[in-house]
Formats: structure tokens, C-alpha cells, sequence
């Protein structure tokens, strides 16, 4: 079993959000110059160049939202556009197969959550480590027993 880490602990994928941040700024700051410096350019047809730097940003900063938050009640996964608090009680299993894009939880009712926060994608063995701690955490606060097959697959 996994080092269970000290709570509160925040799980989030570092190199992609950095590189949707960064990409996010970089079209706003390029459209923006563009606008400005475009000439015969009329006010309404800047403020769209502007407005439509602003609305790729805002999607990048969507797409960088990602991320699971663990606390001594449970856990709050904050995907795209959703957020949902669970209670420790109501994670069943952690598990991140291969091929897997990002880590399911099990819940007690009988359906997944994906937790988009922890993902393979640009770096698996951060991803593998913070997969194994969500279990480990999982495993010492859950009400279900810690017997085998319980903490699911972690591929790697």
C-alpha cells in the first residue's frame, strides 16, 4: 500500500495545465497585437479580434479546470464543467488501467466518476503516484473493508 498523504492534498495535472495556460494567454496576447496593429481595422471589427481571443482563452482555461481535491470529509472532483462532492464513504475503487485517459472512481451506487484531474497523458508516473495516494487515502478512510481487488488496477 501507498504512503497516504497529509490532507488537505490537491490533485491536478501540472504540465498540461501550464501548457493549456500558457497556449490560452498566448492566443489572447496575439489576437489582442493583431487588432491593434491591423490597420483600416474599424472599432467593432477590434473588439471581435479581441472578444475572439478571449473566448479561446476562456475554453483553454475550461479545458485547464481539472482537478480532485481530498479532505478529511472526502473528495470534491472538478471536471470540465461539472464538480462533484463525495463523501468518503461513497468510493468503492480507484483504479487507472491502461490506456485508461484519466482515473474512475467506483462508487458505492454502482456507477464511475472520472477524475480528469489525474491523467497519464503528459506524465504517467506523476499520474501513477497521485492515482496510488487517491488510493491510499481511499483504502484508510473508506467504510469498505480493505480486502483484495478492492483498490482496482493501476496500470504502470
Amino acid at each position: 500500500m501507498s504512503e497516504v498523504p497529509t490532507l488537505p492534498v490537491t490533485f491536478r495535472p501540472a504540465r498540461t495545465r501550464a501548457v493549456l495556460l500558457g497556449l490560452g494567454g498566448a492566443m489572447f496576447v496575439t489576437l489582442t497585437a493583431i487588432a491593434l496593429m491591423l490597420g483600416g481595422l474599424n472599432p467593432g471589427d477590434r473588439l471581435t479580434f479581441i472578444f475572439t481571443g478571449a473566448l479561446l482563452a476562456g475554453g483553454l482555461v475550461l479545458l485547464a479546470r481539472p482537478k480532485a481535491v481530498a479532505d478529511d470529509e472526502g473528495v470534491t472532483v472538478v471536471n470540465i464543467a461539472r464538480s462533484r462532492r463525495l463523501s468518503w464513504a461513497e468510493i468503492v475503487q480507484v483504479t487507472l488501467r491502461p490506456g485508461d485517459p484519466w482515473v474512475f472512481l467506483n462508487l458505492s451506487d454502482g456507477t464511475s466518476l472520472a477524475v480528469m484531474g489525474i491523467q497519464p497523458a503528459m506524465a504517467k508516473e506523476r499520474a501513477l503516484a497521485d492515482a496510488r495516494a487517491l488510493r491510499a487515502l481511499t483504502e484508510a478512510r473508506s467504510v469498505f473493508s480493505g480486502g483484495s481487488g478492492r483498490s482496482g488496477e493501476l496500470q504502470g
